[in-house]
């Protein structure tokens, strides 16, 4: 018996979900996910788009993880995945604008406003390091 196409793409993209939620970022699957936790929460959010291309592989989940282990760090961890599911990405694209769709990409948001915003072409150029060392800049700056 054969694996059907979405059973296939489940076993390949759950390993790249693990590698944000294993380190405490919390998965939003549905448009309703998003808007509940995304207007609820207080203080800082730290949002990853997350794709299954190789920068984010190589560079935009690493770098993610590095940054996470910032003395300041934000308030809340949350990701969606583009190409996955695609109405809690797009959903939570709405609280990027101006930023058109970018995957990967991560945008950090204080109070609701969209505060820095890291896109796929500011991630796939540069090593994890660098994309780290932007981000904890970034939650200096925002996160205090």
């Amino acid at each position: 018996m054969s694996m059907s196409f979405e059973a296939y793409m489940k076993d390949v993209v759950q390993p790249m979900r693990e590698d944000l939620t294993r380190i405490g970022i919390q998965e939003l699957r549905t448009p309703d996910e998003v808007v509940q936790q995304f207007e609820s929460a207080k203080g800082t959010s730290l949002v990853v788009v997350n794709s299954v291309c190789g920068c984010a592989a190589g560079q935009c989940r690493p770098g993610v993880a590095q940054a996470l282990q910032h003395d300041i760090t934000p308030d809340h961890l949350f990701t969606v995945f583009a190409g996955q599911d695609k109405e809690a990405t797009a959903k939570a694209r709405e609280y990027f604008a101006p930023y058109p769709p970018s995957s990967p990409s991560i945008a950090l948001m204080k109070d609701g406003e969209l505060v820095h915003m890291i896109e796929r072409h500011q991630i796939e150029n540069r090593s994890a390091s660098e994309i780290a060392a932007d981000l904890t800049q970034a939650f200096e700056r925002f996160c205090r």
